[in-house]
């Protein structure tokens, strides 16, 4: 555990790396909770984030990043910048002593994640990996639930969402999302989500296989990861250049779980086993960023770095199961020759 000043009389304060869409989605998830607050945010061009710091009555920006970890009222970093960037940012950050929640993917390489958990450990401090999926109520109950299927025969999740980016790459332009000097790609992107969601099931697999659709450049926009667990498979598709309906399927000898949506926002569950027909929907916050969030402040209110150590073992099983994958498809990134 990590001991927590009682006596200052403020709330957890939160400074947040990236201004892009998913730090705007996460503003609202963090004002909801009670004494925690975005105090500032950090850009290299103070215009760039102006909009948004207005926007969410964040009254600090930061051209330098220096001076925000230096700042002693910023308790909590928040890392939301390119894939590429999270280690050197989540790095930094810790070396300050700040915690740090860093956006999924945690990071580019397994090497990479290992000394950021290393060095969390080392300085007593909390390293969370916001990802939404293993955070949320519905999640909950198809892990109390799953045992009603049996032995289990068969995974299936899609989660696929046509990309504007995919566009400006065929037309000749590289946007971070499809540039392998930033750690890119359909399997970092959008896949990991089923990722997190079998892994954190059912452990690490036997086997990882990874068929991708790739562009020229070498990344991924596309592609289906097969997980050989010992008595079942698991097949995971994620795209980034085209369409398709949401879902996951867990399917075992006794009958079926369904999730009416991505496993990233598992909206609706539906459980059918003999004697038992449902569905389940105990998400009454809309902003699925919500509840990870929610976890990571009782973990910090509790000093809990037991909890918070155990979901980095989780991560890591993810990292490494995405570094397998991605030689297994020929996919390398910048990091990766570091």
């Amino acid at each position: 555990m990590f001991s927590i000043d009682r006596n200052r009389v403020c709330k957890l304060n939160i400074a947040t790396i990236g201004t892009g869409p998913i730090v705007d989605s996460m503003m609202p998830a963090i004002q909801e909770l009670e004494d925690i607050q975005c105090i500032a945010m950090y850009s290299r061009k103070e215009e760039t984030a102006r909009a948004l710091a207005e926007k969410h009555k964040i009254t600090t920006i930061y051209t330098g990043l220096d001076a925000m970890l230096m700042d002693p009222s910023i308790d909590v970093v928040y890392v939301a910048s390119p894939n590429s960037l999270h280690y050197t940012h989540s790095y930094q950050a810790l070396q300050k002593g700040k915690h740090v929640i860093c956006e999924k993917p945690f990071t580019s390489t397994v090497q990479e994640l290992e000394v950021l958990i290393a060095l969390a450990k080392s300085k007593n401090l909390l390293l969370f990996e916001a990802i939404t999926t293993i955070h949320l109520p519905n999640y909950q109950f198809i892990k109390e639930n799953i045992s009603k299927l049996g032995p289990i025969k068969l995974v299936q999740c899609n989660y696929s969402k046509y990309s504007s980016r995919y566009q400006q790459l065929l037309t000749g332009d590289t946007p971070n999302i499809f540039n392998p000097v930033y750690s890119g790609g359909a399997l970092m992107d959008i896949n990991i989500y089923n990722l997190h969601f079998v892994v954190h099931l059912f452990g690490k697999p036997a086997l990882v296989t990874y068929m991708a659709n790739k562009h020229s450049n070498g990344i991924d926009t596309s592609g289906v990861l097969v997980l050989r667990y010992k008595d079942f498979i698991a097949e995971l598709v994620g795209s980034k250049d085209s369409n398709s309906m949401h879902f996951a399927m867990i399917q075992g000898e006794n009958g079926y779980l369904h999730v009416e949506s991505s496993v990233g926002e598992c909206r609706k569950v539906m459980l059918d086993v003999p004697d038992q027909k449902m569905e389940w929907n105990n998400q009454t916050n809309a902003n699925q960023l919500f509840y990870e969030m929610q976890t990571f402040h009782q973990i910090y209110q509790a000093g809990d770095t037991t909890t918070c150590y155990q979901l980095l073992d989780h991560s890591l099983a993810v990292m490494q199961i995405v570094e397998t994958a991605r030689k297994d498809a020929g996919i390398v990134f910048s990091a990766d020759k570091h």
